[in-house]
C-alpha cells in the first residue's frame, strides 16, 4: 500500500501488475483490499485499489463536506493524475459503483470502460430520498454513539446481505474485520457526504455515459437486479449481466462467475481500443 496525498486528503492506495489501467472501488465498510482476490485472475491489467475517503486506511477528514461525491471524483482524477494514468476502466461495487458512475459524468475521457455492482444512479423520488438522508444520518449518528462493533452486527442483519450468511466461515469472519477495521467518523461522514440520501440522482444522464459499460447483478437481488437492468438499457454502450445464485455481492458469492464476467468484459472493450490510447 502507498499513501498519495491528493487535495488536502490523504488516500491509501495498491497499486499492482502492469498493463491498461483498472481503477477499482469499494462498497460502503469496505476497502481496497476487496478486490485482492481478484488480482491473479485479472492479471495483465495495472489494478489500481483505493480505499474511498473516510475507508480503510484513508484520511477521514471532521468536516461531512468533504466526502461529497464530488469531492470523491476530484480526489480521484487528482490520484490518476498523480499516478500518471490518462484513461482506466472503473469498476465499482455499491458505494463505489454510484462513485464511478458520477466519475463517468465528469471525466468521461478518463475513462475507457466502465464495470457496475450491484449500483444505483440514484433515488429519484424527493421524498424518498429526503427519508433517506434521515436514516442515513441517524445510522452515522449510531456508529458514533455506539462504536464499530454494535455497528458491523447491525450492518449484517440487514436484508439485503442475507444471503452472505452461506459464505464459508473463513469468508465470513475476513469480511467482518475489513469492516471492523474501519474508522467510526469516517464511515459517518461518508454517509453524510456521500450517502444515498444525498446524492442527486443520475437517470436523467445515463444516456450521456457512451463509453463501454457493464452493469452486474444478482438474482437473488431483486431490485438491484431491475437496476442493472435499466441502467444498461439507458446507456447507449451498455449490457447488464446478472449472476445466478448470488445476492447484492457477487464478487463475494459467486467469485468464479464475477471474475469470468470482468475479465470478457475487459477485454472485449480492450479489442475495440488502439492499445496505444489505453496504456497511455
Amino acid at each position: 500500500m502507498n499513501r498519495v496525498d491528493v487535495n488536502g486528503i490523504s488516500l491509501n492506495v495498491a497499486v499492482t501488475g502492469q498493463g491498461p489501467a483498472l481503477l477499482l472501488l469499494h462498497g460502503f465498510t469496505g476497502s481496497g483490499a476487496t478486490w485482492e482476490p481478484f488480482l491473479d485472475t485479472w492479471r495483465g491489467f495495472t489494478a489500481i485499489a483505493v480505499d474511498l475517503p473516510g475507508h480503510g486506511a484513508s484520511g477521514y477528514p471532521a468536516d461531512p463536506a468533504r466526502y461529497r461525491m464530488e469531492r470523491c471524483v476530484e480526489d480521484l482524477v487528482a490520484l490518476m493524475n498523480r499516478l500518471g494514468v490518462e484513461r482506466a476502466a472503473a469498476l465499482g461495487y455499491s458505494m463505489g459503483g454510484r462513485v464511478a458512475l458520477h466519475l463517468a459524468l465528469a471525466a468521461p475521457h478518463r475513462l475507457w470502460a466502465l464495470a457496475l455492482e450491484g449500483a444505483s444512479p440514484g433515488i429519484q423520488d424527493p421524498a424518498e430520498r429526503h427519508a433517506r438522508r434521515q436514516s442515513d444520518e441517524a445510522l452515522a449518528a449510531a456508529i458514533e454513539r455506539d462504536g464499530m462493533g454494535a455497528f458491523v452486527s447491525r450492518w449484517e442483519a440487514l436484508p439485503i446481505f442475507a444471503s452472505q450468511a452461506r459464505l464459508p466461515a473463513a469468508g465470513r469472519e475476513e469480511l467482518r474485520r475489513q469492516r471492523l477495521s474501519n474508522n467510526p467518523l469516517g464511515l459517518a461522514n461518508s454517509l453524510r457526504g456521500m450517502g444515498a440520501g444525498e446524492q442527486e440522482p443520475l437517470w436523467g444522464r445515463l444516456g450521456e455515459i457512451s463509453v463501454p459499460a457493464l452493469a452486474i447483478a444478482g438474482e437473488l437481488d431483486e431490485k438491484y437486479s431491475a437496476l442493472a437492468r435499466r441502467m444498461a438499457a439507458a446507456m447507449p454502450a451498455a449490457r447488464a449481466e446478472v449472476a445466478a445464485g448470488a445476492g447484492h455481492a457477487v464478487h463475494l458469492e459467486r467469485p468464479e462467475a464475477f471474475a469470468t464476467m470482468m475479465r470478457g468484459f475487459l477485454e472485449e472493450c480492450l479489442s475495440r481500443e488502439r492499445p496505444e490510447e489505453v496504456l497511455r
